[in-house]
């Protein structure tokens, strides 16, 4: 069954910030932690992530999904966060829902932390998510009359900081996501855009849901979960 719940994540400057979870939640045996895509990618993939853990939940499997600090319902300000701080989140978020498995999608696989074993969803660096960010900022310029280059916004935002796509990035957390690729992992296996039917909603211009992707994504999950 569906539920809201409250958890303490912790914070880079030390204490702790009531977050908001969504969780499928009835203390069964295996417990998924889901850690979702950033920015635009996180509103794009929402439906679908909550449709994939609400499959889960019919197969017998719990699954929990953390707000990070300055994102969703926090009360946090993003600009303070740091790559290295949402990692310390996804931890304790592991340890806090006793997770025995974990599911990262696109860019949440930069926070996997070590050790749980689980599957990456069409898996992707910072580099390549701020590049689509930093992309669709010059379009927008571009047709406000302004110029302005990737070259110079990246500059702007490993010095100071930067907003993009209505996100406003520390230059801390923007220039470790700049310098950040694919992580290399031997415990998560990936699952490939290309084991999913059609092209990714993550390329869609607005939100939207495919029943027969989180079909999929939870079958292959589901299925590795039962032989196990």
């Amino acid at each position: 069954m569906r539920s809201f719940a409250q958890w303490p994540a912790p914070l880079s400057g030390g204490g702790t910030s009531e977050e908001q979870a969504l969780t499928f939640n009835q203390g069964r045996e295996q417990r998924l932690l889901v850690l979702p895509a950033l920015f635009d990618e996180a509103n794009k993939l929402r439906r679908q992530t909550v449709e994939v853990m609400h499959r889960l939940d019919l197969s017998g499997i719990d699954s929990f999904l953390p707000d990070l600090p300055g994102c969703n319902e926090s009360a946090q300000p993003l600009e303070a966060q740091t790559l290295e701080s949402w990692r310390e989140t996804a931890v304790a978020a592991a340890k806090y829902f006793d997770a025995t498995h974990l599911l990262t999608i696109r860019s949440g696989a930069l926070l996997a932390p070590g050790g749980l074993p689980g599957w990456r969803y069409a898996p992707h660096g910072g580099k390549q998510l701020l590049r689509s960010m930093l992309r669709a900022r010059t379009i927008a310029a571009r047709e406000a009359g302004r110029e302005e280059t990737i070259a110079d916004l990246d500059a702007t935002g490993r010095a100071d900081g930067i907003e993009l796509a209505g996100w406003q990035l520390g230059a801390e957390l923007f220039s470790a996501l700049s310098d950040s690729k694919t992580p290399a992992s031997e415990t998560l296996a990936d699952i490939p855009s290309d084991a999913v039917p059609g092209a990714g909603l993550w390329l869609r211009a607005e939100p939207d849901e495919d029943p027969e992707q989180s079909d999929a994504i939870a079958a292959i999950i589901a299925i590795a979960l039962s032989e196990s």
